[in-house]
């Protein structure tokens, strides 16, 4: 006789816990190019234009926005890319490695995202996905401030992606011997919902929106894709509010270490501050995730010296973990289980955008007016962006309290 197949955190936790593992693991792949890499490209290959050197980051962005959309396993893509890294002749291997790191990073983040939301089922989202979103970004912060303390001691190249190795090692293991799939935890959702068997009434919805299942899984992905980009006010909100966000993150992966190269900081101060932010960013989000089942996923997500940048970095660290797992909770509120997932893809498409679109923005204001008019202009749009999500986002996008 079959295992029953039951919703919720306490219920799966074993396989939450592994998934989460995994996550870390992902998370590492891009920690380790925090710091290093815009540094390679400056001092290894002599390349001077911002735009050139982020082109490595839209590269990522661009491939890992499109692998959302067509999420699944994901590891095999990563296992070049620290080879590549570590002993690629031309500036051209580091840019094509960030296309296999894009891919691992879209097809495997996101397979771990839509699966924990799967298993925890409606009451605990927030907290499931600041969960993932710890693991993922305290592995990025740690493997950056990793990556560059080696780099201080060793040089640039290759000892800092050794640990790259191992990393790739270990999620591939993990996700082909012991994850489990979650097909049967959507269905159960899904009956439960069209049964009104869960308090799922009060999730997040415009006024007209239908909650008829039937009619909901015959939804097309081109419907899918309008709705989630434009059509409804909550969804569309979150895709603008995850592409700005990670026009930010984007920032301060390529610009950063530069920035603060240029400052005269040494190596062991750019990776501290470099891991400052994905580090802070990380620890905050299981209590932001959590915090938003209770007080709603609108009010948090409408929210020159070493010193100053460490904080200037924290306080970003803080703003990006009080969206980023709400936002993703939003996304799973309002979708239907039967087409959840790729409404998922759709708003990581946009999220992940911002890489591209960030690596490319920063790049040509950088080159034309300087780095310290690039941080203006990005921190302009982020204001902008809240706006939006005060303007246009319906009030009643959040989860209800937990029975």
């Amino acid at each position: 006789m079959g295992r029953e197949t039951r919703l919720g955190l306490g219920a799966n936790w074993q396989q939450f816990t592994l998934l989460v593992v995994v996550n870390a693991f992902v998370g590492a792949m891009v920690g380790l190019e925090r710091t290093v890499v815009p540094l390679i490209a400056e001092q290894d290959f002599g390349i001077v234009s911002r735009a050139a050197i982020l082109s490595f980051i839209g590269t990522f962005g661009l491939v890992k926005a499109i692998a959302n959309l067509f999420a699944g396993r994901g590891w095999l893509a990563g296992v070049p890319v620290p080879f590549m890294v570590m002993w690629g002749p031309a500036w051209s291997w580091i840019v094509a490695a960030n296309v296999l790191l894009g891919i691992n990073q879209g097809l495997a983040w996101s397979t771990t995202v839509i699966m924990k939301i799967d298993l925890v089922g409606p009451r605990r989202r927030g907290l499931a996905m600041g969960l993932n979103e710890f693991a993922g970004y305290v592995a990025v912060g740690a493997a950056a401030l990793a990556s560059g303390l080696i780099a201080s001691r060793f040089g640039l190249r290759p000892e800092p992606f050794y640990l790259g190795i191992a990393f790739v090692a270990l999620g591939l293991g993990l996700s082909l011997f012991f994850v489990r799939d979650t097909t049967d935890h959507v269905r159960v959702e899904a009956d439960q919902r069209e049964s009104g068997g869960t308090d799922d009434a009060s999730l997040a919805t415009d006024s007209n929106r239908s909650r008829d299942a039937t009619r909901s899984s015959r939804l097309t992905w081109r419907k899918i894709f309008v709705r989630t980009s434009w059509k409804d006010r909550s969804l569309s909100s979150c895709s603008q509010a995850g592409l700005v966000n990670n026009l930010n993150d984007g920032l301060a992966w390529g610009l950063f270490p530069l920035f603060f190269a240029s400052a005269g900081l040494s190596l062991d101060q750019i990776a501290t501050l470099a891991a400052a932010y994905p580090l802070a960013w990380g620890m905050l989000q299981m209590g932001t995730g959590a915090l938003s089942d209770y007080w709603g996923r609108k009010p948090l997500i409408g929210l020159s010296s070493f010193g100053g940048w460490l904080g200037a970095s924290i306080v970003l660290g803080l703003g990006t973990a009080l969206v980023y797992p709400t936002l993703l909770a939003a996304v799973g509120d309002v979708a239907e289980p039967s087409w959840r997932a790729s409404a998922i893809g759709v708003y990581r498409l946009w999220r992940d955008g911002g890489y591209a679109v960030g690596a490319l923005a920063v790049g040509l204001i950088a080159d034309a007016l300087g780095g310290e008019a690039a941080i203006l202009a990005i921190a302009a749009l982020t204001v902008a962006s809240g706006l939006v999500v005060a303007l246009r986002m319906p009030s009643d996008t959040w989860r209800a309290r937990a029975a």
